[in-house]
């Protein structure tokens, strides 16, 4: 089969590899049509993160059709219109145990080769997936729109930590694709002011198009002037942060009441500079939000009722073979990309 295999570092090929063959008979083989491109595929690209170390075949948000169904598979057949989670739980470990996937302590996520493991992802004509991982696709949802499902999943499941109540002011910062996805799911949520704070002009445009009331510049000097007005001098209950990095972070941290609450869910430094006093005479709540647990059934359903719409989110959709060019653009953030699904 080909697949767009990272060779080494910023650079990616197309190569003629193996077909996978079933390793277990709880898996499934998938027959992908549609791939997208995450922002931690562009950030690994580089070698940056240490987490996808060439060779390898990246990818992890994506669809398809079964092709082929192991003996102990029960709930999917040959044929079913499929999407996946991008964590591979174990199932056993103490974690699992309790319902938090997420935190399996011998977690794998697809198209990721780190120091601990080599786990090949979907940018591919083929992929095995584990039936524990797979989710049926509504009637009438296309293959791109449940390649959004992943990205969507990690927005509901910050969300699902600390979540806004009714007419509660909130606050995003970051609207690349995360941000705007946390934006449009708070949008069903509350009746309250959603702030979008974001440096670049053009997503700042995005944000209001797609549910933001207000959106302002990180580095406007009169940023927590206008917050403290926009909130009657309160400041913000909740803030979400959607970078992940010490100036934006710094920036969620400042707009937050006292006793307020930080989600984190960025991730594209391992370190930050952190305020930390600021922190703890405000008794203000860091909250880490990891990947995915649950909330595919529920972003699924939203988009098939067209209550979460992503088609204006998917900025291309492109073949496979042009894996490289689509990946360059939006390393050297040409364009000014959000999401671009790659089509086998």
């Amino acid at each position: 089969m080909q697949a767009l295999v990272l060779t080494d570092y910023k650079n990616l090929q197309m190569q003629e590899v193996p077909k996978p063959t079933l390793l277990s008979p709880t898996q499934v083989l998938v027959r992908i049509k549609a791939a997208s491109i995450c922002g931690s595929d562009v950030h690994g690209y580089d070698g940056s993160t240490g987490r996808r170390r060439p060779p390898i075949t990246m990818g992890h948000e994506g669809s398809g059709i079964i092709e082929e169904a192991g003996s102990l598979v029960t709930n999917f057949k040959v044929g079913d219109r499929v999407t996946f989670d991008s964590t591979i739980y174990c199932g056993t470990c103490s974690f699992c145990k309790q319902g938090l996937f997420n935190l399996c302590d011998n977690r794998r996520v697809l198209g990721v080769s780190c120091a601990d493991y080599h786990q090949d992802g979907i940018f591919a004509e083929y992929a095995l997936i584990e039936e524990r991982v797979l989710f049926h696709l509504p009637e009438g949802l296309s293959f791109e729109e449940a390649a959004m499902a992943e990205p969507a999943g990690v927005a509901a499941h910050a969300i699902s930590l600390a979540s806004p109540k009714l007419g509660e002011d909130v606050a995003v910062v970051g609207a690349g694709l995360i941000g705007l996805l946390v934006i449009k799911l708070l949008r069903t949520m509350t009746s309250g002011t959603i702030i979008a704070i974001e440096m670049d002009e053009q997503r700042r445009e995005k944000a209001l198009q797609i549910g933001s009331d207000v959106v302002l510049d990180p580095r406007d000097p009169e940023l927590i002037a206008k917050i403290r007005a926009l909130t009657k001098g309160e400041m913000l209950p909740l803030v979400y942060e959607a970078v992940g990095a010490s100036s934006p972070i710094n920036t969620a941290i400042s707009l937050v009441r006292k006793g307020g609450t930080v989600v984190l869910v960025g991730n594209i430094t391992p370190t930050i500079e952190l305020p930390l006093q600021s922190v703890v005479t405000r008794q203000i709540r860091l909250q880490g939000s990891c990947a995915i647990n649950g909330e595919y059934p529920a972003v699924l359903k939203m988009m098939a009722d067209k209550k979460l719409d992503v088609t204006d989110l998917i900025s291309k959709v492109a073949p496979l073979n042009e894996g490289k060019i689509w990946f360059d653009k939006l390393y050297n953030r040409e364009d000014n990309l959000l999401k671009v699904v790659l089509v086998p």
